[in-house]
């Protein structure tokens, strides 16, 4: 038998079953398109910086992944980033299209996706809802997009041509972002306990 312990998220508690597939189906889309919407809306509080700007779509991917659990999370943002190869304008600064899996910055939105599943399978096993564990949370996930972004904007670069060391890495990938990220991460890790003190904080189902 197993011990693992599963608790429903945020959105299952907050917005209530569909008892027909159709509407498990319609709810299930509608969460994942509100969660492309709320980083694409994010990703339009921008720093502009290069190669990365600075933007608060890593916020939306704690949140979202948080909110939707792990697998509803990791399809937001798989879908985000489909969206935006698309041609949708969601990226930061509107950019979009096929083009974008050669900027600097798409290894971080290829990030998202797994970032998302982590903190939404932590969430599902209640790490969301209480603050010590939401710090290590958050924190764990805030540092996925770098393990893509770095090594992808290293080989983009390299491939058109710009001299690439670890220490220019880590001063356009890694150091201008440190305060930044720190600040969504605390943002995140306060946002989610509040909400599910708000609410009650329903208990846990093995």
């Amino acid at each position: 038998m197993s011990t693992t312990t599963y608790s429903p998220v945020l959105a299952d508690v907050a917005i209530p079953h569909a008892d027909s597939r159709a509407g498990r189906i319609a709810r299930t889309t509608g969460l994942i398109v509100a969660g492309i919407t709320l980083t694409a809306l994010l990703a339009r509080v921008e720093v502009p910086m290069w190669p990365v700007p600075i933007t608060g779509q890593t916020l939306a991917v704690l949140l979202v992944g948080a909110t939707l659990g792990m697998k509803r999370g990791a399809g937001a943002m798989a879908g985000y980033a489909a969206a935006g190869l698309a041609g949708l304008p969601v990226f930061a600064g509107g950019a979009a299209g096929p083009a974008m899996v050669l900027a600097p910055s798409f290894g971080f939105i290829l990030g998202f996706i797994p970032a998302a599943a982590l903190i939404g399978y932590l969430s599902e096993r209640t790490w969301d809802r209480k603050p010590l564990l939401a710090i290590a949370g958050f924190g764990l996930a805030s540092i996925i997009p770098f393990l893509f972004g770095v090594p992808y904007m290293g080989a983009v670069l390299s491939a058109a041509g710009t001299p690439v060391t670890f220490g220019l890495l880590m001063e356009w990938g890694v150091t201008p972002f440190l305060i930044g990220g720190a600040i969504k991460w605390a943002i995140a890790a306060a946002i989610l306990p509040l909400a599910w003190k708000a609410i009650g904080r329903p208990g846990a189902t093995a």
